[in-house]
């Protein structure tokens, strides 16, 4: 019975605990299950989840991606500046963004993998340079229409209306940034899924050296995790301009965490025990939630993160504990 108990609870348990805090908050707060506020919710979450989706991928390499939320501040002033400053086209503003994600990308991935540095250190190195980098770029500022600059001058441009319907516009009443988010968490778990590169890189994360072995190409597939992981970042970094109407400085540092925690939260999803797409939009989805009804009942902004880390250790302790039982 224990053993049925614990496995029910691996394969479902987050599901569980989203029910139940859904349950409690629609009870508590008359106002939480509306339409308007579940809207508020998934766009709330979209940029973070879009994070955690390049954390995610370079998980499934058996790899660690902690650079992603210094690619959104850098992504976040360089798509506001592009207008501000220079008046380029969206078009121009959201390719270029893209290119500075892979770029921090393919840094990250040739120092893991031609120079051999262990993950997390690389992208801690990188997260430094790249947080300095944007930071010099902006010269301590945020970035806003026709803002001033230290000489008296203005900036000759604005945020563009259409750059702005990304983050801030809706289509048929459901925000565009979640639009884009469910296709982006469905078209990943596609590839992941059922596509034999997705697999490749499941089979690279799990061994190494049998990979090799087999015939995978095991450094081009973690290249190329670590790039689409900079791209993730990029283009939450263009929705995080794009929802504020401005480029904020350190935008993405405190994005890390919570994509983190989202996507450890999506191991128990299922029973997956491993990263994966799903399970992480679930752990994003169960985030946003606490966020938003702890907000509504007015619970102090800096006890969310206990509930959250709470929630977390949970989650790790069924999960864990389960997959070592069964290793044993």
């Amino acid at each position: 019975m224990k053993e049925k108990w614990l496995n029910v609870s691996f394969r479902y348990g987050a599901v569980v605990v989203i029910i139940g805090v859904l349950a409690f908050f629609s009870a508590t707060l008359p106002y939480f299950w509306t339409y308007d506020n579940l809207m508020d919710i998934l766009g709330s979450i979209a940029i973070v989840t879009f994070v955690a989706i390049g954390v995610t991928l370079s998980l499934i390499v058996d790899g660690f991606d902690l650079s992603v939320g210094a690619t959104v501040s850098l992504t976040t002033v360089v798509s506001a500046s592009l207008m501000v400053w220079y008046e380029q086209p969206v078009a121009v503003v959201i390719i270029v963004s893209l290119i500075v994600g892979a770029l921090v990308g393919l840094l990250n991935s040739l120092l893991i993998i031609k120079l051999r540095i262990p993950d997390l250190l690389a992208t801690l190195a990188i997260m430094y340079i790249v947080s300095g980098i944007h930071q010099t770029y902006a010269q301590g500022y945020t970035i806003y229409n026709h803002m001033q600059f230290p000489d008296g001058s203005k900036a000759p441009g604005e945020i563009s209306p259409a750059f702005l319907l990304l983050g801030q516009g809706k289509w048929l009443g459901i925000p565009i940034s979640v639009i884009l988010l469910l296709l982006a968490v469905a078209a990943v778990h596609v590839f992941l899924t059922y596509t034999k590169h997705g697999r490749q890189m499941y089979v690279t994360g799990g061994n190494e050296e049998a990979a090799r072995l087999s015939g995978i190409r095991v450094k081009k597939v973690r290249t190329l995790a670590y790039i689409a992981s900079g791209v993730f970042a990029a283009i939450a970094g263009i929705l995080y301009a794009s929802r504020v109407g401005s480029g904020q400085i350190d935008a993405g540092s405190p994005l890390l965490m919570e994509a983190v925690a989202a996507v450890f939260v999506g191991f128990s999803v299922f029973g997956s025990g491993k990263p994966n797409v799903i399970g992480t939009f679930i752990g994003a989805v169960l985030i946003g939630v606490l966020v938003n009804g702890l907000t509504m009942m007015n619970v102090q902004y800096f006890a969310h993160d206990i509930v959250k880390g709470v929630v977390l250790v949970l989650a790790l302790a069924v999960t864990f504990y389960v997959l070592n039982r069964r290793r044993t």
